[in-house]
């Protein structure tokens, strides 16, 4: 049977649908411009107060996490490795649609798993090596690239998705994490494998921007990774492969927007807030710049503007306040939305999306965990075996019955990075991000 899902557009899709259509355009308060000169004057990180976990936070983070790999472990195939791209968890779920962002955080998540002593060293291993050699061998892919959802059993590409040049991004960071965590032969030979296979020159060709994907129907898709974005992670793997890299100029092709909110100045995009979490659950950007930026101060500040914008939309959905805040993609009442701000898009209506707070912890962390102590305290509904659920509406009591794998992914990875630091000192050990990032020109200040 088909999954009644086939027809969502992805979140990429909708982010195309958004910007293609003019929906976000910039309301008052908030003043884009390019960032074309070396040094943009950007905000330094807003005066937070300093905050140390607790024990009980540290406990709480614990809980997060071991509840997260929950779903890596028992929504992935013992066979393949992959991971499902999101379960219902009122129901058995029975869905066979694997997402390979989702098996990039899997990936990682057994790395965390096995540190925290959830799972054994050997019974860790048996499923990395499922994923490889089932990447390896079985999955179809395209210049070393992979579809973006696949059936989690044999592979094969679902609902004529995308080769997604960014969704195997995420993929290859599970790797490389892997690879430096385990340190094992045979999962050393494989991750370099699948790694050497990635033809970046490929996908730049003809254009130092990268394209969003590619079909054997239409060839390459028209939309290219030209807005600051989740996109740093690709170019910077890109930049780091010896095999077939990424030429240096494709760094600074992709154009960086200053916004300006509340009297504070960072680089950002009309998009979600998810856009300044998922490349830094990997790479490690504190105490470093490019000619441009600090990405994570660029982040702290990124983050607390979009504290304060939810806490100031408290006058229109009264649930959102300093103990409720954080909207980005995610489910919703009327099915899946990119919502966010500011600038304020999307039909934001009170809902609360717990990874856009749990994705913000190594930035402004008191403030979230503010916010994911008060969901779990007050709204019970949306704990689930698996963590939090996708999202939930308070003021319509509606709670939805999905997590989605990447957004538990973006939860259980940014939670261990706050609290130790531990996805970010492994994979930064690897030569493939310290070649990308020199590549790039960042300098340690």
């Amino acid at each position: 049977m088909r999954d009644p899902r086939a027809n969502w557009p992805s979140r990429r899709e909708f982010l195309r649908q958004v910007l293609s259509t003019g929906a976000c355009l910039p309301l008052a308060g908030v003043l884009p411009a390019f960032a074309d000169q070396p040094t943009p004057q950007l905000s330094p990180a807003p005066p937070l107060p300093p905050y140390t976990l607790t024990p009980e936070d540290d406990q709480f983070l614990n809980d997060l996490e071991s509840a997260n790999f929950l779903f890596f472990w028992e929504q992935a195939s013992p066979k393949t490795g992959m991971v499902k791209d999101r379960c219902n968890v009122q129901t058995t779920d029975e869905g066979i649609v694997a997402s390979i962002a989702a098996t990039g955080f899997g990936l990682t998540a057994l790395c965390i798993a096995e540190k925290r002593g959830f799972i054994s060293r050997g019974t860790a291993l048996e499923r990395v090596f499922a994923a490889l050699r089932f990447l390896w061998k079985k999955v179809p892919h395209h210049r070393g690239f992979f579809y973006h959802f696949a059936n989690i059993n044999t592979g094969e590409r679902v609902w004529d998705s995308e080769i997604s040049s960014v969704d195997t991004a995420i993929l290859l960071c599970g790797i490389l994490t892997c690879r430096e965590h385990f340190r094992h032969p045979d999962v050393v030979q494989l991750a370099n494998l699948i790694f050497s296979r990635v033809d970046w020159t490929w996908l730049s060709e003809d254009t130092a921007l990268l394209p969003h994907g590619w079909t054997p129907e239409i060839g390459f898709l028209p939309n290219r990774w030209d807005y600051y974005s989740e996109l740093m992670m690709m170019y910077l793997l890109g930049l780091g492969s010896s095999a077939h890299p990424l030429k240096e100029g494709a760094w600074t092709a992709w154009k960086r927007l200053i916004f300006e909110y509340q009297g504070l100045r960072y680089i950002g995009s009309y998009a979600p807030l998810f856009v300044h979490q998922y490349s830094q659950a990997w790479f490690d950007f504190r105490g470093k710049r490019d000619k441009y930026a600090d990405y994570f101060q660029n982040s702290v500040v990124a983050s607390e503007v979009h504290r304060r914008f939810c806490v100031e939309l408290g006058g229109q959905f009264p649930d959102y306040s300093d103990d409720l805040w954080g909207i980005t993609a995610s489910d919703s009442e009327k099915g899946y939305v990119v919502w966010g701000g500011p600038p304020a898009f999307g039909p934001i209506d009170g809902t609360a999306v717990p990874s856009a707070s749990a994705g913000s912890l190594p930035f402004v962390p008191q403030a979230s965990m503010r916010v994911l102590r008060s969901i779990r305290s007050r709204y019970g509904t949306a704990w689930c075996k698996y963590g939090f659920v996708n999202a939930f509406n308070p003021l319509k009591n509606w709670y939805d019955h999905d997590v989605i794998g990447i957004d538990t992914g973006i939860t259980m990875l940014m939670a261990e990075n706050l609290r130790t630091g531990f996805i970010w000192n492994t994979f930064m050990k690897t030569p493939e991000a310290q070649r990308g990032m020199q590549r790039a020109g960042f300098n340690k200040y």
